[in-house]
């Protein structure tokens, strides 16, 4: 997708497959932004935690998956607004194709490095605009807690994590202090800024750093999805219940 202003004349490019001029390029950054860099950045230290090397071998998790498609549809889509003639739950799929495909070979250590400086373009500005418009931010809370986990420096299953971000010592060090003082990792203005002092955001975050190290990663994403599901079943049951259904 090229942004339509050449002042030098356009290429020839439009009959190249999947290639396309736009008159603003705006909205499908942002899209590119939120729903693919956001999907690595919401399953990449679920991943790490849990031993998984690849990005497509944790798009074969029996609850990654499920987790980062919940997630993607309850509060990242939402947060992105239309973009002219796209599908957003059509562009999520084509991206989780991508991730699912084994020749990309993506090290789930690569999408971890620099989480200081990723979370606070991919995964805080979700957080934001979710917070404003009312969408829900308890699956936004655990992946800022799966960073948080990440960074205390064990994986679940006991395995050092070596250092994976110029930050590192800091990050570690707020990361253990976020064990007793959860409050401790969303002060870190540099990444949360604003967000950082939401009373909603700082209850969600509190619970789910909670739910991990009560009853570990995998089981916190468990109880995310089984809500988001539940959630889901709750608005199909109201619609189909709705006038408008019936008389259809």
């Amino acid at each position: 997708i090229l942004e339509d202003k050449f002042p030098s004349g356009r290429p020839r490019l439009e009959n190249l497959e999947g290639f396309r001029f736009v008159e603003d390029v705006a909205p499908y950054e942002l899209m590119k932004i939120r729903i693919l860099n956001g999907g690595h950045a919401s399953l990449c230290y679920p991943a790490a935690l849990l031993g998984v090397k690849y990005v497509h071998e944790a798009m074969q998790h029996p609850v990654i998956v499920p987790f980062l498609d919940a997630l993607e549809r309850e509060a990242i889509i939402p947060t992105v607004g239309p973009v002219p003639d796209t599908c957003l739950e059509s562009y999520w799929e084509l991206i989780a194709k991508r991730f699912s495909n084994p020749t990309i070979n993506d090290a789930i250590t690569r999408i971890c490095f620099g989480g200081a400086s990723n979370q606070p373009k991919f995964i805080v500005p979700v957080v934001r605009d979710a917070l404003k418009s009312g969408v829900k931010i308890d699956g936004l809370a655990l992946v800022s807690a799966m960073w948080c986990r990440y960074c205390q420096g064990k994986t679940e299953a006991g395995k050092d994590i070596l250092p994976n971000d110029p930050q590192w010592d800091r990050l570690q060090a707020v990361a253990k202090a976020a064990s007793k003082d959860p409050t401790a990792w969303l002060r870190m203005t540099d990444v949360y800024g604003e967000v950082g002092e939401d009373d909603s955001f700082l209850q969600a975050f509190f619970n789910a750093l909670n739910a991990i190290e009560a009853n570990g990663v995998e089981n916190a994403m468990l109880q995310y999805i089984q809500k988001s599901n539940k959630e889901q079943a709750m608005k199909d049951d109201n619609r189909d219940a709705s006038p408008a259904a019936m008389r259809e």
